[in-house]
């Protein structure tokens, strides 16, 4: 292409007005959680649009890559690194917003044109980002009413990044017309692959509080109830008279004196994350009439440390799931972190492949203490990720910074160079990558279900509830830590998602559940699965009402049995069950009806009363945990479950050693694929038969991983 440096062939910018004066609370905004989403068409034309990136036949690998921070030569250099690592996917321009638009209306393609027609020839395919993660100086400073701000009405201002309220028109309507733009120039770029809208959306606000989204709050709000009685009813108003005569009048839950209404606390969730939504769908929709062939995604970041986005909703709205992942450098078993959050990533992917849009070859910036991986862990991360459903493995960041806020996160390219440690392990990742190219496309079976769903999170970790220790992830992590240890797969899923198939269905705290959702979960057993429920489940509906009648519930007939009072227990207190097993944070008083008592408390608030029950519902079982077990519990009851279901390990494997399998389904030849990643000191043995595909080597009854390496059987 043509360097240039000229305004772009597209309708000029509509005049700016403030946030005030252009919109009224009539206007459109996000829709609520009850109603439809998408907007992008009708079924067919968006089953004409790819699921995975244009021209992307192997697994991917690459990164972020920022060319605008470096020199002409350190770019030519960066191609033949490439070449030479094997990458093959870059997301590029995500953070470029300034240097294609340094001044309003004045557009500078040159260095982004040299770049895209270099990847091109050098064959790296590019996801092209909006370039609107972060908008340039001079749009805060002539529009300062884009600004987000907190609760407490703290102005969060330019210098960092995402510094815009995602419900700003004045902010969309910049923002859309620089995706807009981009999307014009490079419609018909042979390297263009895939859509980067925005990044990591929503990472540094989650919730905004200015003018403009207060105006959208109340837009929503008229949407989802239609009349202010029924809000009222919602929000439990009469409580602390709080009742709205008009949707006018109705605020976001600003700091307040006490407690702010609980449903608004959980409605404002709800309303911020499909205004984040609908802010991705507008620049998606912007790009669309321009290459309808190109698929789009937005990079999530699936796991239980990012809260306040409901990707099971989002992931409607992409083409492809693709997300970020970070390990925590002082983790112990930061791997089981690691597989939770790809689990995650799967189910909410629908089990289909994703990319790994971004994690880090070593140390980050951000965590408090920043240390580097060590040896293996790198591959041994890419390859987790591989082994549950990643088909494109991709870093924070090809080269790294030498200048900024991120110049101490580690990058494929090193501040060492080519010469260093560093880069000979970006090289190997590459040949290993190249080397499983037939796993691209397999799925991973699982026999096991757990139900997690972002709404239950918000609402379990509000205020006023009994005890501030229970929390959302903690039994989830419990339980999965267990299944992880024993190699057992686990399909992380929404409450809403088919359970025919699972022997295993696990709800970890699921304190917030639907009529419907509560059914499915019922049938679950009545089909003759096993289902796990653990304490503070079931007991407020959709607009956090408490379940009247003795919790839990919604699972009162289905566990047999039923709670009239919580006793949470105080800060450092721990009680004792009958088999010798502590607990702590929880216990509740529990009088079964239909259900079986297999555990009991010999101390604490509740002696003699039952811990654990297990109740014969249809052709399977429910069990209910009204504690917060130990580790030693918590395996006694994962052991019993599996056994009793008939689920056993993927393979037999020492403990540390992680084993997953994937499966080309629907393939005349039947092929699976056995990923053995070894996060011990010690070499380790695993039964296996086929070609190792890493080393070539042929397999023949037992597979060797020496210690912290990797392994992948193509089996037979």
């Amino acid at each position: 292409m043509a360097d240039d440096v000229t305004s772009p062939e597209t309708e000029p910018r509509p005049e700016a007005t403030s946030d005030r004066e252009s919109t009224t609370e009539d206007e459109a905004q996000p829709a609520p959680e009850t109603e439809p989403t998408s907007s992008s068409g009708d079924d067919a034309e968006k089953a004409t649009v790819p699921d995975w990136p244009i021209g992307l036949h192997a697994l991917g690998y690459g990164g972020d890559y920022n060319p605008e921070q470096w020199p002409m030569e350190v770019r030519l250099e960066d191609i033949e690194l490439m070449r030479e690592a094997g990458v093959n996917l870059i997301s590029l321009a995500i953070f470029s917003w300034a240097s294609i638009e340094p001044r309003e209306g004045r557009y500078d393609w040159s260095w982004l044109d040299n770049i895209m027609d270099r990847l091109q020839a050098a064959g790296v395919r590019v996801a092209l980002a909006t370039a609107t993660a972060s908008p340039p100086p001079w749009l805060t400073a002539n529009h300062p009413e884009i600004l987000p701000r907190t609760a407490e009405g703290v102005v969060l201002h330019q210098g960092g990044r995402q510094a815009y309220a995602p419900s700003s028109p004045v902010y969309r309507d910049y923002a859309v017309k620089m995706a807009a733009a981009i999307a014009e120039r490079y419609a018909t770029h042979p390297a263009l692959a895939l859509w980067h809208i925005d990044n990591e959306i929503g990472c540094h606000v989650p919730h905004d509080y200015s003018e403009s989204a207060e105006r959208a709050f109340r837009t929503w709000l008229r949407r989802r109830y239609r009349m202010i009685d029924k809000l009222n009813e919602a929000w439990g108003t009469a409580f602390w008279s709080q009742r709205y005569s008009a949707f006018k009048d109705v605020l976001p839950p600003w700091a307040a004196p006490t407690y702010a209404n609980p449903t608004q606390q959980l409605d404002f969730a709800r309303f911020s994350s499909d205004t984040l939504l609908e802010y991705y769908k507008k620049l998606r929709d912007a790009v669309r009439p321009i290459t309808p062939h190109v698929p789009a995604t937005t990079n999530f970041m699936v796991s239980l440390s990012t809260k306040w986005m409901d990707y099971h909703r989002w992931a409607r709205e992409v083409d492809v799931v693709a997300t970020d992942h970070y390990t925590i450098a002082d983790d112990p078993e930061r791997e089981i972190d690691l597989a939770l959050a790809a689990d995650m990533t799967r189910g909410v992917a629908g089990g289909k492949p994703w990319i790994l849009m971004e994690h880090s070859s070593g140390a980050v910036n951000w965590q408090p203490r920043n240390r580097a991986k060590g040896p293996g862990e790198m591959i041994r991360n890419s390859l987790a990720h591989v082994a549950r459903g990643a088909d494109s493995v991709m870093f924070f960041q090809f080269r790294q910074s030498k200048a900024g806020a991120e110049k101490f996160h580690s990058a494929l390219v090193p501040h060492a160079g080519r010469n260093s440690s560093g880069w000979r392990e970006s090289v190997r990742l590459g040949e290993t990558l190249a080397a499983l190219g037939d796993v691209a496309g397999a799925r991973v079976p699982a026999r096991v279900a757990m139900l997690f769903d972002y709404h239950a999170w918000w609402a379990i970790e509000l205020d006023s509830h009994p005890s501030v220790d229970v929390t959302y992830g903690d039994r989830i992590r419990a339980l999965y830590r267990e299944l992880w240890y024993r190699n057992v797969t686990v399909d992380v899923v929404h409450p809403g998602e088919d359970l025919d198939g699972y022997d295993v269905v696990l709800v970890p705290s699921l304190y917030l559940v639907t009529d419907e959702h509560a059914a499915a979960i019922a049938a679950a057993a009545e089909r003759g699965a096993h289902v796990v429920i653990t304490y503070f489940s079931g007991i407020v509906d959709e607009r956090d009402h408490i379940r009247l009648g003795g919790y839990p519930g919604a699972f009162r007939e289905l566990l047999g049995m039923r709670t009239d009072e919580f006793f949470p227990l105080l800060a450092d207190e721990q009680v004792t069950l009958d088999d010798g097993t502590t607990a702590d944070v929880w216990t509740e008083r529990l009088e079964v009806t239909t259900a079986e008592v297999l555990r009991t408390f010999t101390d604490g608030p509740l002696p003699g009363g039952p811990a654990l029950t297990r109740n014969a519902v249809g052709e399977g079982a429910a069990w209910y945990v009204a504690t917060r077990q130990d580790e030693a519990g918590t395996a006694a009851l994962i052991e019993q479950v599996l056994g009793q279901a008939g689920v056993a390990p993927v393979a037999p494997a020492p403990r540390g050693v992680e084993v997953v399998r994937r499966v080309r389904e629907g393939d005349d030849e039947g092929r699976s694929f056995l990923f053995v990643l070894n996060h011990t000191d010690g070499e380790a043995s695993v039964p296996a038969s086929g070609t190792e595909l890493i080393t070539g080597a042929t397999v023949e009854g037992e597979l060797r991983v020496p210690a912290h390496g990797s392994a992948v059987v193509a089996e037979r």
